[in-house]
């Protein structure tokens, strides 16, 4: 009976030392391929927000052509807005893109309160982001707001475009905004220049791309 006790006793303590051993080793191989999949995911992610944030040098050149050419362009229109943040006059792109989502609205119910929510926050005399509109501009818009419609908002938007045409978009084109853009700093000569020049030119991407969201 006693030699029976040692002998189960040891078969025991071999099954709990195999299992202890089996557990170790699923629970490493779990860890090891969690951390695998954290890793890929990661890596997907990043070279998912890489990929979106090309824009070829073909593309940018036209943003010169036109500010139409770059506030309909996605990637433009961010590098615009982060221009005019660095202004202190971001109301302007800000006024202009509520009103191209405006003249999209399909409902007529939400006609007027989107309406009035545009006209509080950029056109009223307590706004406040108010846009430069003359008086006569406002006040017909003003007017306007009895009985919204789609296009209510066309010519106060016509009188911002034209004004950031003639002023805020010729200075975009002469910032760094655009230039490390269009014309990305080169290497003059050997690996180490080289190195600092595309790392200048990644950091103006993105301190550019990341002001978009």
């Amino acid at each position: 009976c006693r030699g029976s006790c040692n002998a189960l006793s040891s078969s025991c303590s071999r099954m709990v030392s195999f299992s202890a051993k089996d557990m170790k080793h699923r629970l490493g191989f779990l860890l090891q391929k969690s951390d695998s999949c954290d890793y890929s995911s990661s890596q997907g992610k990043k070279e998912k927000i890489s990929s979106s944030q090309r824009v070829s040098q073909e593309e940018v050149r036209k943003w010169a052509d036109s500010l139409e050419n770059l506030i309909h362009h996605d990637r433009g229109l961010a590098a615009f807005r982060a221009f005019l943040k660095s202004e202190y006059s971001e109301e302007n792109i800000e006024f202009w893109v509520s009103c191209e989502d405006y003249k999209k609205t399909k409902s007529p119910a939400k006609l007027s309160p989107k309406a009035r929510k545009i006209y509080d926050e950029f056109i009223s005399v307590q706004a406040t982001k108010e846009v430069n509109l003359d008086s006569c501009t406002r006040e017909k818009t003003s007017h306007n707001m009895l009985e919204p419609t789609l296009s209510c908002f066309d010519e106060a938007q016509r009188k911002i475009f034209t004004l950031m045409e003639k002023d805020s978009y010729r200075r975009f084109l002469k910032s760094h905004y655009y230039l490390d853009l269009v014309n990305p700093p080169s290497a003059v000569c050997g690996p180490e220049n080289c190195k600092r020049s595309h790392t200048h030119t990644l950091d103006c991407n993105s301190n550019i791309i990341s002001q978009c969201a």
